[in-house]
């Protein structure tokens, strides 16, 4: 990535999944086998729907998810599956292949003052927990997960710290953080994945492969 892209911006907001961590596949394939003892149809939509919007928190995809099942989507039975699929996803994020050149980016970005902030869909003491592992909790100024919307949260820092909007850029893979980036008037980058295909067609941002 051609780091002039960043060079006017003080404030860049990341996501996690599919712009940090190669973690996007991983959390499909959870899905996926949450879902499987509803059968092979309800499982590949739940891993077609979570692949369109993985900037969706999973607070909102399991309670859509099960009412496409037999299965009553109660609090007990919707907090269980959130449970299962953090057990299963965890230690593989933690595991996964970093976005090729990202950690290199990020450093950079913090060692010449420009401030980074990371708003993603994982919840709270997940991502907490992950970036304490990984170690890279201190390149963030504010990290926040889920339940907080992705939108309000930008909004929230923004307001908190005065951040001048011109100075802003978002950097995400899905249309929710397109979006998000929309609704606070920020710039936007696109990570090019697989998954989003469609999306690259139907906007018009910057788009990058990788960080390198």
């Amino acid at each position: 990535m051609d780091q002039k892209i960043l060079a006017s911006k003080k404030h860049i907001f990341w996501d996690f999944d599919g712009v940090i961590k190669e973690s996007v596949e991983i959390k499909s394939t959870a899905y996926e086998e949450l879902f499987l003892r509803w059968g092979k149809r309800v499982s590949f939509k739940v891993r077609d729907h979570h692949k369109l919007n993985g900037g969706m928190s999973r607070f909102d995809k399991i309670p859509l998810y099960l009412s496409w099942t037999t299965e009553d989507a109660n609090k007990i039975s919707i907090e269980k599956l959130c449970n299962d699929f953090s057990k299963l996803v965890k230690s593989k994020v933690i595991g996964s292949s970093w976005v090729p050149g990202v950690i290199d980016l990020i450093d950079y970005l913090y060692s010449n003052n420009r401030v980074s902030y990371l708003v993603t869909a994982t919840p709270q003491d997940e991502i907490e927990d992950i970036l304490c592992e990984l170690q890279i909790t201190h390149f963030f100024k504010e990290i926040i997960g889920s339940p907080k919307n992705k939108s309000i949260a930008i909004g929230e820092i923004i307001d908190m710290h005065k951040i001048v909007k011109h100075d802003a850029v978002m950097i995400g893979d899905s249309e929710t953080d397109f979006i998000a980036a929309q609704d606070n008037n920020i710039d936007f980058i696109l990570r090019k994945t697989n998954e989003n295909n469609e999306l690259q067609l139907n906007i018009n941002c910057k788009m990058v492969n990788n960080f390198l």
